[in-house]
C-alpha cells in the first residue's frame, strides 16, 4: 500500500484559505495528482486543506471524506520555564538538550509539561484516526506494527498539514513526534510518500520514500513557498526565528 501526504498551499491563515501564490501551487500539484490511481481520497476539515484538495478532485472528478483528526495539530504545552503556551514541534536546541526524554519514542509522553497539557489525548485521537482508516483498507495496527489482513498496493492520498504529518507518521514510525517534527520541514503543497514493506508474511511497516517533495513546483520554474521554514543563518533577521 502507499500513502500519500500533502501539505496545503501557500497559507493565507487569516482566510484559513490559499494565497495567489498559494492558487499557483495547487493547480501545479493537481498536474501531478491526477496521474496518479488512487483507491482514497482523506481531507482535513481546515479551509487551507480543502481549498487545495478541491483543485486535485476537481481535474478527476473524485470527492474526498473529511476526517476532524486530520486538523492541524495545535494541541499547546505549558514551557516549564515561562508558561507560555507552545507548539511541540518548535522547539530551540537548546531546549531540546535539557530535556532528551522528548527523543524517546517510549518517553516522550512522560515529559511533565507534556503529561499534564492535552496532547496525549489529542495525539491519541489522531492515532486512532489512521490506525481506523488503515483498517478500513487492510492493515490492523498490532504493537508497533500492522497486520496486513487483506494486503495490496493501492493508494491512500491525505490533504492536511505539516504539523498533522509529522504526528501521523511518528505513530506509523514508532518514534517521538517531537524529534520528527523538530528536524524535518515540508514546504506547502509538498507531498510525502510512503510504502508499506512487507518482508515477513502478514506483517507490514512503512517506509518513507520522499519526503517534502516540491518537485512539481520546480518543474514549472514556481519556487517553494517560504511558510514554515526558518532562518538558515542566525544574522539574517528577514528569516523566521
Amino acid at each position: 500500500m502507499r500513502l500519500i501526504f500533502i501539505r496545503h498551499g501557500d497559507p493565507d491563515y487569516e482566510r484559513d484559505s490559499v494565497t495567489e501564490k498559494g492558487e499557483r501551487e495547487i493547480e501545479l500539484l493537481a498536474d501531478k495528482m491526477q496521474r496518479e490511481k488512487v483507491a482514497a481520497f482523506y481531507l482535513s476539515p481546515k479551509g487551507r486543506a480543502q481549498r487545495t484538495a478541491a483543485a486535485t478532485l476537481a481535474r478527476v472528478g473524485r470527492a474526498g471524506v473529511t476526517c476532524g483528526w486530520l486538523k492541524e495539530f495545535t494541541e499547546p504545552v505549558r514551557l516549564p520555564e515561562t508558561g507560555e503556551e507552545h507548539l511541540i514541534w518548535d522547539f530551540m536546541p537548546s531546549f531540546m538538550e535539557k530535556y532528551p526524554d522528548l527523543y524517546s519514542a517510549e518517553r516522550w509522553m512522560k515529559v511533565p509539561f507534556i503529561a499534564e497539557s492535552g496532547v496525549p489525548a489529542a495525539y491519541g485521537e489522531v492515532c486512532r484516526g489512521i490506525d481506523g482508516v488503515l483498517a478500513e483498507h487492510g492493515y490492523r495496527r498490532k504493537g508497533t506494527f500492522y497486520e496486513a489482513v487483506s494486503p495490496n498496493r493501492g493508494t491512500l492520498v491525505f490533504f492536511c498539514h505539516f504539523g498533522a504529518t509529522g504526528i501521523v507518521l511518528s505513530h506509523l514510525f514508532h518514534m517521538s513526534p517531537v524529534a520528527l517534527l523538530q528536524h524535518f520541514c515540508a514546504a506547502p503543497s509538498s507531498v510525502t510518500t510512503l510504502y508499506t514493506e512487507e518482508r515477513e508474511k502478514g506483517i507490514a511497516s512503512f517506509r518513507c520514500a520522499s519526503y517534502g517533495d516540491v518537485s512539481h513546483l520546480y518543474a514549472a520554474n514556481e519556487p517553494p513557498a517560504f511558510s514554515g521554514r526558518f532562518c538558515e543563518t542566525y544574522d539574517d533577521f528577514n528569516e523566521r526565528h
